[in-house]
């Protein structure tokens, strides 16, 4: 540590003062210096004449006194000041409290790190686009992200400290197991929790909390999509392999129902582990089923390691596969020509053609070096739109401004005008399906179905009940 200086800074400089766990430097006044009043005494007086000393000594004590009293009053009006100095340096505490803070505890390392670092770029571009606009609501927004690995017990002691540390906005997570950990805890730590991942049924359903909201689509949502295209598929017999957690099991119980109401069967469920290396034995347990078609509930690291060993082994070349989180653009650009031909859930892609979508790609592709929006990005960044749109509504950045501002309200996004349902706190989106193929010489999701909000969001279930904001 710098030792301090030996003497005192002048009167109105600033010391910066580095604060806890990395957070930016700060300024402190430094208040004027008073000087301690010094102790005076009169010089002796000569011998005056009898009658003249009493006189004197009135006089001279008169004198002592007004002095005493100036000096009294001197001390009094510099007091005075340095509490104003020292008003003005709190009220600057307090204009600096008044940010928009958001916290983002997501996947920046292990198998969901690629979907993490998409949350991240999207949370990144947003902030940096409002604040060149002048904040939001007059409020400078700033962001903490910290890596959850995507394991639920991180990721709520991660939430927890960035909402101690004042971004009590979070959004970002990854994993649906992370997100049900999270919002109990919302009103003890005075958050707000906006999904823009994670899928589960549940974050909605029977686990819903009044501070939690979602902007991306839940499993329901992606089933009432399934189930007009499944009708069209020619495939009977189906086998399900999805990751081990609230959100594989969900999408593999929404594609089941769908598949049942077809009048298809469900000849195989497989989940395992989230960050599975070796799929060997699942892949033979497909083959093993006579499966005629795969529905496939995998993301990041996971599904490109199971879509590269069920080339090699021969499945995606003799069974029909689709899935949801499966056909990504990054998903599908770490496949490569392996995936080509599989088919699936887009949630979002850069290439919807809406007049926010493509303002948004534009000015994507300009502070990116040309690159578009990904799925993820593209919710993630929907979600910071509502975000900001809720602040100004609620003219607070306070969290529980922030929510009753969201609760059943409207918001102009990058898909259009979209709300909340207040019985769940879930969007109503439109919801897409398609297939890998190249376009542009590159491969990419290719949207061949499209879905209107009020076709592709089924009735809320009526699991989720609501306390008031």
């Amino acid at each position: 540590m710098r030792p301090l200086p030996s003497s005192p800074l002048p009167p109105g400089e600033r010391v910066r003062v580095r604060g806890t766990h990395g957070s930016s430097l700060s300024e402190t006044p430094v208040l004027p210096a008073f000087p301690e009043p010094v102790a005076t005494h009169p010089p002796h007086p000569a011998p005056l004449p009898r009658g003249e000393r009493g006189k004197s000594v009135r006089e001279e004590k008169n004198k002592i006194m007004e002095e005493t009293m100036t000096r009294t009053n001197s001390l009094k009006l510099r007091a005075l000041g340095a509490a104003s100095v020292l008003a003005l340096a709190l009220s600057g505490t307090a204009y600096a409290q008044d940010m928009l803070r958001i916290g983002v505890p997501t996947a920046m390392s292990g198998t969901y790190a690629d979907l993490g670092n998409q949350a991240k770029r999207a949370v990144e571009f947003a902030i940096a686009e409002a604040n060149a606009r002048g904040g939001v609501a007059g409020h400078k927004v700033e962001a903490k992200i910290l890596d959850t690995e995507a394991k639920p017990d991180l990721a709520r002691k991660q939430s927890e400290r960035l909402a101690l540390e004042g971004y009590k906005v979070l959004t970002g997570v990854i994993a649906s197991g992370e997100a049900l950990a999270i919002a109990p805890m919302l009103d003890r730590w005075d958050a707000l929790y906006v999904a823009t991942v994670t899928k589960s049924d549940k974050i909605t359903g029977d686990s819903c909390v009044r501070r939690a909201f979602r902007v991306n689509h839940q499993d329901a949502q992606d089933a009432a999509v399934v189930n007009p295209w499944l009708a069209g598929r020619k495939e009977q017999k189906w086998a399900i392999i999805g990751m081990d957690g609230a959100w594989g099991r969900g999408s593999g119980a929404g594609f089941k129902e769908a598949a049942t109401a077809n009048g298809k069967s469900v000849v195989a469920e497989l989940y395992p582990p989230l960050g599975a290396t070796d799929y060997a034995a699942y892949i033979q347990q497909i083959k093993a089923s006579g499966a005629e078609g795969l529905w496939v509930a995998l993301a990041g690291r996971d599904a490109v390691s199971f879509a590269t060993q069920a080339r090699q082994f021969g499945l995606l070349d003799s069974v029909f596969t689709a899935g949801v989180s499966f056909v990504t653009d990054n998903t599908v650009q770490a496949m490569g020509e392996t995936a080509k031909g599989i088919h699936g859930i887009i949630n979002y892609s850069a290439t919807l053609d809406t007049p926010e979508n493509k303002s948004f790609v534009a000015a994507w592709a300009k502070h990116y070096n040309g690159d578009q929006p990904s799925n993820f990005e593209g919710e993630t960044y929907l979600g910071m739109q509502v975000i900001f749109q809720a602040v100004e509504k609620a003219k607070s950045v306070k969290p529980i401004d922030i929510a009753r501002a969201m609760s059943g309200g409207s918001f102009d996004t990058i898909l259009g005008r979209v709300a909340f349902r207040p019985e769940d706190n879930q969007l109503i989106l439109p919801n897409y399906f398609g297939h890998v193929a190249e376009t542009d010489g590159k491969l990419r999701p290719v949207v061949t179905m499209s879905f209107p909000a009020e076709q592709a969001t089924p009735a809320p279930s009526g699991a989720c009940k609501l306390q008031k904001l």
